[in-house]
């Protein structure tokens, strides 16, 4: 099965707010509570797709108890570690006249050591009947930023593919653990690479970057398109899928669902080509729901059909 991993799990609130206005009372036209966090998003989207998942990671206090709860009225498997200190609540705000997605993240709980080698001892078990770990979002407070990497570097000497998903520090660090696969945005990618990207060039340049940095597979995500840089034997291949515009409901967790169609679908023995274009269609109906992880699978399927795949030439020396 896959293993996804959650350190900073929330409560996940999204509210409709039309025509919102920054120091003005507001009625929300809808709202929608869900178990959150990056990790439990790609599980969500993975259970979805009918592929075997497991989420693991930290919950504590009653936010704690909720998250494993409402995992549990989704029938998505989860062992996660109880902790002291309460898991934390996300809110999104989506203006749907605007277009418009406002965010705002709590710090996340104080995590103990004694709590983080419980956490590492569980995926030593997991990781048994583990195909991918994917460790995913960002980390509470107290967790050092190699935290991701140190745990990679531990699970490649068994011989378990590891995927990172995350920002800043973590990231790097995770990346220089040498995982099987590298997820970032856009915004993230030209954080760890320390440039903006204008053009494909620039894409190209920042796959070959991270790829020198030590991640054997990348992918740069976007809400309905992604570059990719993948390794096949002796062979590197370099593609861009991408679908039209399609206007978006919510944006939120996009790449999380993108991930996990490209996972879901390698782990089906898909080849690389398909397993992109799935992804892409997955992260396209993705937008057209609110809440995170959330995708109508026929609707995937669909617009799959519509990906465009181009194999791209290396950047030139």
């Amino acid at each position: 099965m896959i293993v996804t991993v959650t350190l900073n799990a929330a409560i996940d609130r999204t509210l409709t707010v039309p025509n919102i206005q920054l120091g003005h009372r507001h009625r929300a036209s809808a709202s929608f509570t869900s178990a959150g966090g990056k990790g439990v998003n790609v599980a969500r989207a993975l259970k979805r797709l009918e592929t075997p998942v497991i989420a693991t990671g930290l919950a504590g206090g009653r936010t704690g108890e909720r998250i494993v709860e409402e995992l549990g009225l989704e029938a998505i498997l989860n062992d996660f570690v109880r902790i002291s200190d309460e898991s934390r609540t996300s809110t999104a705000v989506v203006d749907p006249t605007g277009g418009s997605l406002t965010e705002i993240y709590e710090w996340g709980p104080a995590v103990r050591p004694d709590e983080l080698e419980m956490l590492l001892d569980k995926l030593r078990y997991l990781s048994r009947v583990a195909s991918f770990v994917v460790f995913s979002g960002s980390l509470p407070r107290d967790v050092d930023d190699d935290f991701y990497a140190e745990a990679i570097r531990e699970l490649n000497r068994r011989s378990v593919l590891c995927v990172v998903d995350c920002e800043g520090e973590p990231l790097r660090f995770g990346v220089e653990a040498e995982p099987f696969l590298v997820s970032p945005n856009q915004r993230e990618a030209e954080s760890l690479v320390g440039q903006e990207f204008s053009d494909e060039a620039d894409f190209l340049m920042a796959l070959e970057t991270i790829a020198d940095l030590g991640a054997r597979n990348v992918l740069i995500t976007q809400e309905k398109a992604c570059f990719a840089l993948v390794r096949e034997e002796r062979t590197v291949r370099r593609f861009r899928a991408s679908i039209e515009r399609i206007e978006p409901v919510a944006s939120v967790g996009a790449g999380d669902v993108l991930l996990a169609g490209f996972l879901a679908a390698r782990f089906n023995g898909e080849p690389v080509g398909a397993a992109l274009r799935s992804a892409v269609g997955c992260a396209a109906a993705s937008v057209l729901e609110v809440g995170a992880g959330r995708f109508d699978v026929r609707e995937a399927n669909r617009l799959a059909a519509d990906v465009v795949l181009e194999e791209l030439a290396p950047v030139s020396a």
